[in-house]
């Protein structure tokens, strides 16, 4: 960007203009000019931070300028794959809390920094890199992992219609079973040790306070008591009509006596009519109708508090199995990624088209986020690469020229310097053995002189 500042002289000029013919067009010719020239400006800051997300050295890139274009549009598509994943991220992390939220916003950005620095360094120009393969294949690696997790969130939110459809269908089917097994896991209990059935665990089975069981065993006990006196009164009403029926029989008949010519009833009569009144006192026909009759007033006595009973449970049981299922529903809040994705995959697993259909978004997708390296390292080797391989090579020839003359001076102060103190160690040898040399004359003239003075004395002494 360059700043506009004013001149005198374009001040002078601009009146000049203005008082002459035709001076409000030129005015404007130079007003179309400066925005032109502004606009040009702004378009050339713009491709250079765009240029910048590639890497690339302006001054390097400034000797090929005609691959400038090229390496703006590569910032652009950097740009734009950090963006898609930006969106990624935030449904993402918009599906992850359940709802739209600024805090969805910190790893949104977190997460597109990340991507546009991964993305700006897979695509940064390497010196000598169609030499090694190993990074590119390192590199397009990374670039199609980055571009599966990338790719999952918005696949995710292109199906999310069809995910939320199935989603609500598995948890409603869920609660329908879980429904049925808590009535089928909680019967009303017929005896005061309910039988668990097959299949009934802790999950299913619910506590009540008080159930029908203990009336309903009486209940049946006095039934089966009810019963079987009842076949003993049927048998004996039974056999009692037929003696009963003989009485008559008989006791219609009457017969003349001859002395008094009057009628009366057979002997074999009274007989019958003994043997029936013996037959009720010994069977108690009477007594068992009696109990008969008071042991079903307590059967529907018991049957009516046992049905208040079971209203009761079955009341109880509902309550409970609502509230368990409101638990449930508590638990099914917002449909979470790890869901969403399993309802995804049985989606597709059921529905070739849908199947093709997934992937084919999936893919679209990675090949997205892998197009920076794809454009990058299948457009070839260009000219600015080259020059950058060039000053690579040339950098590293200097840098080791430099090292080897460092090392060069380095091993010439090193024998300077070695030179210089095996010149002080023979100058301080000389000047040792010099000094030695002159300490033996001076001690060698002064054994002398006194070998002399005493052969003097001695001379003198043998002359006395």
């Amino acid at each position: 960007m360059t700043d506009t500042l004013t001149d005198p002289a374009n001040t002078s000029a601009t009146a000049e203009d203005d008082k002459a013919p035709g001076g409000t067009a030129a005015r404007a010719t130079r007003g179309r000019t400066s925005a032109r020239a502004a606009g040009r400006a702004f378009d050339f800051a713009t491709a250079r931070r765009l240029r910048a997300l590639t890497g690339v050295d302006e001054e390097l890139l400034a000797r090929v300028k005609y691959e400038r274009s090229k390496y703006t549009a590569l910032g652009g598509v950097v740009l734009g794959t950090s963006v898609i994943a930006a969106f990624s991220m935030w449904n993402f992390a918009t599906e992850a809390l359940g709802r739209v939220s600024f805090v969805a916003l910190v790893p949104t950005v977190i997460w597109m920094l990340f991507v546009l620095n991964l993305d700006r360094w897979l695509v940064t120009p390497q010196p000598n890199a169609r030499r090694r393969t190993g990074p590119l294949m390192m590199r397009l690696l990374i670039a199609l992992l980055l571009g599966v997790v990338i790719a999952e969130p918005l696949v995710l939110r292109i199906f999310q219609t069809a995910i939320e459809e199935r989603v609500s269908a598995e948890r409603t089917d869920a609660l329908d079973r879980l429904r049925t097994n808590l009535v089928r896991c909680n019967p009303v209990p017929a005896t005061t040790r309910p039988v668990t059935p097959e299949g009934c665990d802790r999950t299913y089975v619910l506590s009540f306070g008080a159930t029908p069981g203990e009336r309903g065993e009486e209940l049946d006990a006095l039934r089966s008591d009810a019963a079987a006196l009842q076949k003993r009164v049927d048998r004996d009403t039974g056999r009692l009509e037929a003696i009963d029926s003989e009485v008559r029989d008989e006791c219609r008949r009457l017969v003349r006596i001859a002395a008094t010519g009057l009628y009366q009833r057979t002997s074999e009569c009274g007989r019958l009519r003994d043997k029936a009144r013996d037959y009720r006192a010994t069977h108690r026909t009477s007594e068992n109708e009696k109990r008969l009759a008071g042991m079903n007033n307590r059967i529907s006595r018991i049957e009516a508090q046992l049905t208040s009973s079971r209203g009761a449970f079955l009341k109880d049981r509902a309550d409970a199995i609502e509230r368990r299922l409101d638990d449930e529903r508590a638990q099914q809040k917002e449909i979470g990624v790890l869901e969403r994705i399993r309802a995804l995959d049985e989606l597709a697993g059921g529905n070739a088209v849908l199947f093709a259909g997934v992937w084919l978004v999936r893919l679209l997708f990675v090949l997205l986020d892998m197009l920076p390296v794809l454009v990058k390292y299948l457009s070839g080797e260009t000219a600015y690469e080259r020059m950058l391989s060039a000053e690579s090579n040339s950098a590293v020839k200097i840098h080791g020229e430099q090292v080897r003359l460092a090392e060069r001076r380095a091993m010439a102060d090193l024998e300077i310097a070695q030179d210089a103190i095996e010149q002080d160690v023979r100058r301080h040898r000389a000047e040792s053995e010099a000094a030695s040399r002159e300490h033996t004359a001076a001690m060698n003239i002064r054994v002398r002189q006194a070998v002399n003075a005493l052969e003097d004395e001695i001379r003198r002494s043998s002359a006395v």
